[in-house]
């Protein structure tokens, strides 16, 4: 059995999943897409001998379309989200689930109202082979009781779009997923704090920023991110426990030895480093409907991250520690 998948969405990241659902995925294909950009719709549609719609809403309503993955903008995601439950056809879609837990809680209120899952959110760091090695360390007790992470997300550079809120709500929202995952509790607390501005930041854009978040059982995990670092996409990971630590950095292919230098590559972009995650991702997710279950990261978790983050654009405002307060999981995700 072949799965049909609608892809909403064909800019990047979304013509990488089309590209890998058509030729990589074992059991999945493409039978149609949607972008607003019509013309790249349609070359990506016959790439794969997929149908290309005039409009996202035909995409839903195809009777040929047996699940969805939503790649649009995030603003659009919670509507597409709600359309896709409506319709009970199984989607995944890339973060953010919503901008606002407000969304968040319509997109957790539908999926229980229909009674079983159908949303998995695209956390794709959980499908890392180096982060799962990590995570593999803090479950098992290799380094006794986890204490404290520190993390680092470094972009070469982003759009000329990109604003202060954005740095939490479509870069460190990576982290705050990655840290509720790894050790399993919820962020109680956020403190940001932004320094001297890069000269090459976007203006008007607090970059770099440290983050403070607390969790419940009293890990602390900080985060340094810095979207215009230039030299390339540099995510790293440390758990300190109380008998060891456990660390993640960038996978490296090769090095160059040379006049008393080692050289090492660093990835240039997201795509680059996350490449065989996405891959996982998407293999596990048409896996899990096979057997009719969606098993990847679901709504709460989206709904958790959206209301970490719109914290933590809070707590840069205000210069505060900003509380986190959430609401009582629906049994759907316990």
């Amino acid at each position: 059995m072949t799965l049909n998948v609608g892809v909403i969405g064909t800019g990047n990241i979304g013509a990488d999943h089309v590209r890998r659902l058509a030729s990589q995925v074992s059991g999945a294909g493409v039978t149609a897409v949607f972008d607003i950009a019509t013309e790249r719709a349609a070359e990506i549609a016959e790439g794969v001998g997929a149908v290309a719609h005039g409009s996202w809403t035909a995409l839903v309503d195809d009777l040929d379309v047996e699940a969805i993955v939503i790649a649009s903008p995030g603003p659009l995601h919670a509507e597409q989200v709600l359309a896709c439950i409506e319709a009970g056809k199984p989607v995944l879609c890339e973060k953010p689930l919503a901008t606002t837990g407000e969304d968040s809680i319509k997109v957790m209120e539908a999926e229980v109202a229909f009674g079983r899952r159908l949303v998995q959110v695209g956390f794709m760091r959980r499908y890392d082979r180096a982060y799962r090695v990590v995570k593999g360390a803090i479950d098992d007790a290799s380094i006794g009781e986890p204490l404290l992470a520190h993390m680092v997300h470094r972009n070469a550079s982003v759009p000329h779009t990109f604003t202060s809120a954005m740095v939490m709500t479509d870069s460190v929202i990576h982290e705050i997923d990655t840290a509720r995952w790894l050790f399993d509790q919820e962020v109680v607390a956020t403190t940001v704090v932004a320094g001297r501005p890069s000269p090459q930041a976007v203006a008007g854009v607090r970059d770099p920023q440290l983050v403070l978040f607390e969790l419940a059982d009293g890990v602390v995990v900080d985060v340094e991110v810095f979207l215009n670092c230039q030299y390339g996409y540099d995510v790293r990971c440390e758990v300190v426990g109380s008998m060891g630590t456990v660390s993640m950095d960038n996978p490296s292919t090769n090095s160059l030895r040379r006049n008393g230098q080692r050289i090492e590559s660093v990835p240039a972009d997201w795509r680059v480093r996350f490449n065989t995650a996405y891959l996982d991702e998407l293999q596990d997710w048409v896996d899990g409907l096979a057997t009719g279950v969606v098993r990847g990261p679901s709504a709460w978790d989206g709904y958790a991250a959206a209301v970490v983050a719109n914290c933590a654009v809070h707590a840069l405002a205000e210069g505060a520690r900003t509380k986190v307060t959430l609401v009582d999981r629906p049994s759907l995700y316990a």
